[in-house]
């Protein structure tokens, strides 16, 4: 199995499929393939023993069913595209360890790879849609590749050392980080501030990989270009692109 990235901002993952080998996608990730790619949908793969592991899994964000890819003939190509502009990378998850990721930020990954609900909290009615925060913890063994938003920034923290972060930025981090949701200092910064009410805490050792895109900031900056009497031209741009962006992918 080979895997190349190509492309900058709005990069695709192309594998390149042997006898045997065989990839797990998130539902809605496939772009295309080659003729000699079969493809099979399943619950019972990403870690998923049974009914309720595939549960787990959706309510993670990872989706009831997975898709399976393969090549029978022992020679194919299947390809991701990224939803948003950013980046792909490419996470190897040896035994025993494990990466919180966004709960969107799945791609795909080899056998071997478990999908399962690593962290979620309710934020209360309206924050992130209205769905809290979560995310996806990622396992092995096995080799994946998670979609980021934007420019990516990593930090390697030491043991002890803190960073705070906005939890729309939180892209990826190791799982021997340890994560926290808190309420933003000061009465003022929290109501009138326009930053949210809430605060990531990530706390080393570990690194974490922390996206410059978010969803809901790219939604904030078309908004102005949507709806309105005298704007029928600029929101016909913007649906374009949105639609483009959040449509049947």
């Amino acid at each position: 199995m080979q895997a190349q990235i190509k492309g900058s901002t709005m990069p695709v993952l192309e594998i390149s499929l042997d006898l045997n080998d065989r990839i797990v996608a998130a539902p809605g990730e496939f772009s295309w393939m080659s003729a000699g790619v079969q493809m099979r949908t399943t619950t019972q793969t990403a870690g998923a023993g049974g009914l309720f592991g595939a549960l787990g899994r959706a309510l993670s964000g990872g989706g009831l069913f997975m898709t399976e890819y393969s090549a029978p003939a022992g020679m194919g190509m299947v390809a991701f595209a990224a939803k948003l502009p950013g980046a792909i990378v490419q996470v190897d998850v040896p035994p025993g360890h494990a990466y919180l990721i966004h709960r969107h930020g799945f791609l795909c990954g080899t056998e071997g790879v478990q999908l399962s609900t690593g962290f979620q909290r309710s934020l209360g009615a309206g924050v992130f849609g209205g769905d809290g925060f979560l995310l996806q913890r990622l396992a092995g063994p096995c080799t994946a590749w998670v979609e980021l938003g934007g420019e990516i920034v990593c930090y390697d923290l030491a043991p002890g050392e803190s960073i705070q972060v906005h939890p729309g930025h939180i892209g990826m981090f190791q799982d021997s980080v340890n994560f926290d949701i808190t309420l933003m200092r000061g009465i003022k910064n929290a109501l009138f501030g326009g930053d949210g009410l809430f605060v990531a805490r990530l706390t080393g050792p570990g690194r974490v990989w922390l996206q410059t895109l978010t969803v809901p900031n790219l939604a904030h900056a078309l908004a102005p270009f949507l709806g309105g009497e005298n704007n029928t031209s600029q929101a016909g741009v913007a649906g374009a692109v949105l639609g483009s962006i959040f449509g049947n992918k």
